[in-house]
């Protein structure tokens, strides 16, 4: 196949071609040599027993086999369908724990590498979770916040603390039905045990629990990480900066972060640019210390710091191809077990940090909050002496990208109302004249099943072009951002002529990079305010408003979409979906939910159709709201809002 069947980045194309060249493989030849079970893929196998495996397979015409212990076939796939989502949860649960463990640690004075650098954000985290503010000084206030989110891990009984941020409506839904997530972990831990051979087998019931474990991802896990991580690494706001393998300088030691949670990452930034490593580094003939970030802990960095980024989750092995990455530290999720090999056939040195997270033939070196900073220089030191190992056969492809990143649901308010009036108003008046069609979140991962960022970027240009406000995080925002999709100046050209007018007089592109995968939970803030902005409706179902992950491949995706679909948002998926095989199942998600949720899933892999579905949606919502007729259109300029009600 060619390789430019493989990925619409042309960095990636040009790279891949060297690997051909050198005999070496990466993830898109061994999905090409792999070819998936259909079964698994479709969900109709179980081998949650030493009675299986169990092939759930039908004879044309024939009902489907039952188990061995008579399961039937809506029965096991339920549950596996259950289990993706338990361990998509558990995967954010995981990072929310280790942020709020470390706020602990800096309240406790048990680190000095750390510091909470967004105050005020802190203190409206503190009301939310109850505790006093008054006469107290920061630390107290961290220390108790950290308590608690702590604490909504083991929970045992009542509700997630941020299940009161969504809208009254949809909480009550939410309890009418009986999904509201207890405890994180105890959901999590509910749904293994449900999925057990001979426990729950009501497809139904377990479905149920996959709604309720995936609300505590969303409004707990993954909005705690969020939460926390602003709190101590500070706010994102607008920051410029470049993107794709060209961002990697061959004259300088290059680092990549890479994986999911920035607590170390944080550390390596900083550390790169104290005055002794840049030395060392100049004494071994470089000219300085670059960073790049892949994935999702690149996200973080380049939120917070401007960091470049390399590339999105298909892009890692790539970037090792170019013999110039001297080391790449990495974390959790995503990272994949042949990077050492590769680095091996080129250059540089793998490096794993997380005890969760090992890989044969990998450099491991512990992170510790306690002592993050040394940990972050013997990183870089080690990354100085690989630079000096490197031969003269690195070769870097000339693609980077400018684009803007940064948006959080802060930067927006403040963008769209000012300081004294932040308010998503302006939004909503222009999606009530018309001028906005609507708002579109798309997300998701790297699939080698599918051309790499092909998808995402041509149901991106086929939604802005129809006046569709996007709303990216993760690996996808990197797909767009790569695509030219987040430089204004040229991203403007593919907007209509409402959603391009709006974006240039905020002085904003059509596509918003919101962060990281845990930052999802950035979007359902921003569709809560605009709810609670009014003329919208009373719930997100309300709001011309939808979801896709066009080139998921992570069981984090499927986690994610069904908190989105349960906060009712209706939500696409491409390459497959994971019930496929069985239409009871099937027909529950992409039909029967609606009649619970408000909201259901959709499957579509082609990306122009998967658009067609969205915009479908947005404008049955605008009819439903009565503003699908022509209005005036008006165009918010600074002295009209100013002159706007203060909220």
């Amino acid at each position: 196949m060619s390789q430019s069947n493989y990925s619409a980045d042309p960095a990636v194309v040009e790279m891949l071609e060297r690997a051909k060249k050198d005999g070496v493989m990466t993830a898109f030849d061994r999905a090409e040599a792999m070819r998936p079970c259909p079964i698994g893929r479709d969900g109709i196998c179980c081998k949650l027993c030493a009675m299986g495996p169990c092939r759930l397979v039908a004879r044309k015409g024939e009902e489907p086999p039952r188990g061995v212990c008579g399961a039937t076939q809506d029965t096991v796939v339920a549950r596996n369908y259950l289990r993706i989502v338990a361990a998509g949860c558990a995967a954010h649960a995981d990072h929310g724990r280790a942020a709020a463990r470390l706020l602990l640690a800096v309240a406790n004075g048990e680190t000095r590498d750390y510091q909470i650098k967004d105050e005020m954000k802190l203190v409206k985290l503190a009301m939310d979770f109850g505790v006093e503010i008054s006469g107290r000084n920061i630390e107290d206030i961290a220390r108790d916040v950290a308590k608690i989110a702590l604490e909504e891990y083991g929970k045992q009984e009542g509700e997630l603390l941020f299940i009161k941020r969504a809208p009254l409506r949809r909480q009550q839904l939410w309890r009418e039905l009986g999904v509201v997530p207890r405890g994180i972990d105890r959901e999590i831990t509910e749904a293994l045990h449900r999925t057990h051979m001979g426990t729950d087998q009501d497809y139904e019931n377990l479905l149920l629990h996959a709604v309720r474990v995936a609300l505590a991802d969303g409004w707990g896990g993954s909005m705690l990480a969020t939460e926390i991580q602003d709190v101590l690494f500070g706010t994102p706001y607008p920051t410029v900066s470049q993107v794709n393998l060209g961002v990697l300088k061959p004259d300088h030691v290059n680092i990549i972060v890479h994986g999911h949670e920035p607590l170390l990452s944080e550390m390596v930034v900083l550390a790169s640019r104290e005055q002794r490593l840049v030395e060392l580094a100049r004494s071994k003939g470089a000219k300085g210390i670059n960073i790049a970030g892949i994935c999702c802990t690149a996200n973080e960095v380049l939120m917070r710091h401007g960091i470049p980024l390399a590339g999105n989750f298909l892009q890692q092995e790539v970037a090792l191809l170019t013999g110039v990455v001297d080391a790449m530290v990495v974390d959790v999720q995503c990272v994949m077990q042949s990077l050492p090999e590769i680095a091996e056939c080129y250059h540089g040195r793998i490096i794993t940090t997380s005890p969760k997270a090992k890989i044969s033939g990998a450099t491991h070196i512990e992170f510790n909050e306690h002592n993050a900073l040394e940990s972050a220089r013997k990183l870089i030191e080690i990354a100085i002496e690989e630079f000096a190992k490197r031969g003269g056969n690195g070769y870097v492809p000339n693609y980077a990208v400018d684009f803007v990143a940064g948006f959080s649901h802060e930067t927006i308010t403040y963008l769209l109302g000012g300081l004294f009036r932040a308010s998503y108003r302006p939004l909503n008046d222009n999606i009530i004249n018309g001028r906005i069609r609507g708002v579109a979140g798309v997300v998701g991962c790297n699939n080698p099943r599918v051309t790499q960022d092909s998808a995402i970027v041509t149901l991106v240009k086929e939604l802005i072009k129809n006046d569709v406000l996007v709303l990216e995080t993760g690996c996808a925002a990197m797909a767009c951002a790569k695509a030219g999709l987040m430089n204004p100046d040229e991203a403007l050209r593919y907007a209509g002529d409402g959603l391009g007018e709006v974006c240039e007089a905020v002085g904003i592109p059509p596509v918003l990079h919101m962060g990281s995968c845990v930052d999802n939970s950035r979007i359902l803030i921003a569709a809560t305010a605009m709810v609670k902005e009014g003329g919208l409706g009373d719930d997100i179902s309300d709001l011309p408003a939808a979801g896709a992950a066009p080139e998921w491949m992570s069981e984090k995706a499927i986690a994610i979409g069904m908190y989105f679909v349960a906060s009712g948002v209706f939500t696409v998926f491409g390459v497959h979906y994971p019930t496929l095989g069985n239409e009871t199942v099937s027909n529950w998600l992409f039909s029967d939910m609606e009649k619970l949720f408000k909201a259901k899933w959709a499957f579509e892999p082609d990306p122009e159709e998967m658009a067609k579905l969205m915009i479908k949606h947005i404008d049955e919502r605008r009819k439903a709201l009565g503003i699908d007729k022509a209005r005036e259109r008006i165009l918010f300029d600074m002295a009209m809002r100013r002159q706007l009600e203060a909220v």
